[in-house]
């Protein structure tokens, strides 16, 4: 059986490569699509990658990602911080679930220091750059395949 992941992105993460190289690294996110689809072929994942800078885009995909995908892995990027309507699609989706940041949120400002999604994902990874990545790819296929939520 193959299983169906999204890979979840918010504000700010399409311009990888172009942002503070000091926080975020110095790859793309098409560099960084192309490396979590050859991890995904090595586990015989089916992944699926969406962007957006817009709060209501994030919840509508979410929604839809309810029946389609068997495990989400989120970067909710600076809506992690504020949105209640992201909280509560994340609510719905009863499968497991990996928040990810790519800095360590608990190394920047106070206000990054508060997650609003964290107590209701599975797993948080954090600081470990766009490896964070691949780790959340291995580690939602191994959730998912021992049936852990």
């Amino acid at each position: 059986m193959q299983n169906n992941i999204i890979i979840i992105n918010g504000p700010n993460i399409n311009l990888l490569g172009d942002r503070d190289k000091s926080i975020y690294g110095k790859e793309s996110y098409e560099d960084l699509i192309n490396k979590c689809k050859s991890e995904a072929k090595i586990k015989k994942i089916n992944i699926d990658f969406y962007q957006s800078n817009v709060e209501g885009e994030l919840v509508t995909k979410i929604q839809e990602s309810i029946k389609r995908y068997d495990g989400m892995i989120i970067n909710a990027a600076a809506f992690t911080h504020t949105s209640v309507a992201i909280r509560d699609a994340l609510s719905l989706f009863k499968k497991p679930m990996i928040e990810l940041h790519i800095s360590n949120i608990y190394k920047r400002e106070e206000f990054r220091h508060k997650s609003l999604i964290s107590d209701i994902v599975t797993g948080v990874i954090c600081g470990l750059g766009t490896n964070g990545y691949i780790l959340a790819i291995n580690s939602i296929y191994q959730m998912i395949n021992n049936g852990n939520k």
